[in-house]
This record gives structure tokens, sequence and C-alpha cells, in this order.
């Protein structure tokens, strides 16, 4: 066999042992056949996928291009004996020297297909047109000598395609997504690439969640807060959610109750259906002695956001009868007026507000709206 399938599979036992010499445990020695040491890290959520591997070139140590020489040569089609380890014809190591390692910290599936969690030797079985990758329970050893079948945990078949020239076997992910990211494997002039999944991506954050707040996070109303706003933009765990959001209110020693764990508490109720509690709730957080103007002023702006024109008219002029002309009650009732068509109103507010604009880019928005408000009321019959 050519030399420079010895280099890459070892299939003579020199080549296997001077490899294996080269890594010594224990001492700092250049890696074998130059084929430097890589790793690519992506989290999926709160999911860590690791890839470890070593790096061969298209041109060989010596110096010698081998391209074109790369796929169904230096890496055979289909199973090959080795010459070394089981004796049994063998995949390729998906890259050079130990194992290739494919690492996940939770359950993921790969091209939809189930993996647990674990480190899994990467093995590939290249083809023409298909190629198989394997991810082994036995991840410790070098290349494929000693690859068993019956160590497979999972295999997946897919398809190369022709990619941009790459001199060094590269593992990257492409896609990054909350729940899912492929990666794909690139050399020469092909690349391989799949697809992983996290099918339980709540759960998993729910599960820390839980476990968190039986530590440090869990003495304080913030940490509460914390895992509550997560349910709510996930719109899932609501009814736990709720428990935390009261904890937040009222835990001794941990609870606090200001506006922004009452609106909180009230966000969850809402997403529960639960209107009028939600009501409730929302009107003592906004007449609590310690709510702020701003606070009361951003309520309004979601209310109205929300497209409710009369409620948040309603927390506005709350919120002048709280502040009087404090800054940024009279931006809100001018936002309020508007679009309940009280144009004389709202452009009464919107003057009293520019007068009181802390700096450019409130002034600049203020003038617009005067502008704005100003020609509707002119064009009003």
């Amino acid at each position: 066999m050519k030399a420079m399938h010895r280099l890459l599979f070892g299939l003579a036992l020199t080549s296997a042992s001077s490899g294996l010499f080269a890594q010594f445990p224990g001492m700092t020695l250049p890696p074998s056949g130059n084929n430097q040491k890589a790793a690519v890290i992506q989290y999926i959520g709160p999911v860590r996928i690791k890839l470890e591997y070593s790096s061969p070139a298209v041109h060989g140590p010596d110096g010698k291009d081998r391209r074109g020489q790369i796929w169904g040569k230096l890496v055979p089609y289909g199973l090959t004996n080795l010459g070394f380890g089981s004796g049994k014809p063998g995949p390729w190591r998906a890259g050079a020297n130990e194992n290739t390692v494919f690492e996940t910290s939770h359950p993921v599936t790969i091209n939809g297909k189930m993996l647990p969690a674990g480190r899994y030797g990467l093995h590939m079985i290249a083809g023409a047109e298909d190629w198989t990758l394997i991810f082994s329970k036995n991840d410790a050893s070098w290349g494929s000598f000693f690859y068993e079948e019956s160590a497979d945990a999972l295999r997946v078949t897919v398809k190369p395609h022709k990619h941009d020239y790459r001199e060094w076997l590269t593992y990257e992910f492409l896609t990054r997504k909350p729940r899912e990211a492929s990666l794909e494997m690139q050399w020469e002039d092909l690349a391989v690439g799949w697809t992983i999944q996290v099918s339980n991506v709540n759960e998993i954050y729910l599960t820390a969640l839980r476990k968190e707040l039986g530590n440090t996070p869990g003495f304080s109303w913030q940490g509460y807060l914390a895992a509550v706003q997560f349910c709510l933009q996930e719109k899932t765990n609501l009814e736990e959610a709720l428990t935390w959001a009261e904890a937040a209110v009222s835990m001794p020693f941990v609870g606090q109750v200001n506006f922004n764990t009452l609106s909180t508490k009230a966000q969850v109720l809402r997403q529960l259906n639960r209107v009028d509690e939600a009501k409730k709730v929302m009107q003592t957080a906004i007449e609590h002695p310690s709510t702020t103007a701003f606070e009361i002023h951003r309520y309004g702006r979601q209310v109205l956001s929300a497209g409710n024109n009369q409620y948040a008219l309603e927390v506005f002029l709350t919120n002048q009868k709280r502040n009087g002309d404090a800054w940024p009650v009279h931006v809100g009732l001018a936002r309020g007026y508007q679009p309940v068509g009280d144009l004389k109103q709202a452009l009464s507010h919107a003057q009293l507000a520019l007068k009181q604009a802390p700096d450019e880019l409130n002034r600049t928005t203020l003038e617009d709206l005067v502008k704005t408000l100003s020609a509707d009321l002119k064009a009003k019959p």
C-alpha cells in the first residue's frame, strides 16, 4: 500500500507504533505526522457540544500535493483492513491520530436519531455517493485500529457535497439556532455535514433553574424573578412560574413587594387567563409607594403597544395623579390621548413634555410628535 495510506491510517505496525510513542502520556511532544490538534465547541441553548480532532493537510509531511488523491484513495471508500489492532476491516477515524471525539452534555438527535449524552469516538465510512457516520462508545482508542461495531451507539447515513478548497481538515458549526446546529467536516474539495437537535431545551433549562433556586439564587427575589421571566418568555411551566413569582413577592427573608415582583406576578396570571386577578395585582404594583414614574410610564407604553388604548390612558392618568408634572408623565399622557382621538389634550401634554426633555434624543422625538399632532389637529373637521 502507498506511503500516504500509511500516514493517515497507520496500516503498518511501525507507523502505528511511532505515532503512539509520539504521544506518550505525560510527555509534551509534537503530534504524530504534524497533524495538529483542534477542537470546536458550540452550545445549543444549555447543551454543550464539543468535537476534538487531529487535522491532516492535503499536502503530505514531505510537501507532496495530494489533491485529487484524498477521497477513495488516502481515505478509502468502504471499510479497510488497517493491518493492526483488531485485524478487522475498519472505518476512517474522521481525522488523524487518536480518535476524533464527539461529546454532548445532554441527549441530542443526529439527523433525527437519538444519541444519549456522553463522549463518542467519531468514525466515518466514506463512499462515492453515501457516507456513514459512526458514533462509537469507545472514545479512547488510537485511530480506528480497535474499532468494534458492537460498540456503536449510533449510525447515520449522510450525503457528501462539493466544497471550496480546504488545505487542512476542518470541522465547523454552520447554522446555530436555539434548538439546533449543523456541524460539517470539510477537507480538500468535499464536505460532509449533519444536524444536531435538542428537542427538550426548555425542560433542560427548567431542570437547571430548579436546582439553582435551591442554592444561592434562591436566596434573593431576583433569582426567582429571573426564572419566572424565562417561563413567561417561553410560555411554559406557568403554574410553577406562579409559585416562583409568589416567592419573589412574599417568601420569608427573600420576597420583596415592589413593582417588578408584582408586575411579573400579574403577567403570569394574565398568561394563565386569570385576568381579574392580574388586574388587581397590577393595580397594587402601580399604587405601591416605591413605584416610580418611569415604571408606571413603561407599563403604560406596554399596554399601548398591546392595543388596549383606553386602559393605557388610565395608567398614564394614574401616573399624573401619583407623580404630578414629573418626567415622563406628560410624555405618557401625550401618547395616551393620541390614539383615543383627543388630539387637543395630546398636543398640550406633548408641548409640556418638550419643555422638560432631558436630552437631544427625547427633544427631537417630541418635536416630531408636536408637529404631527399640530398638523392632525388642523386637518380635523
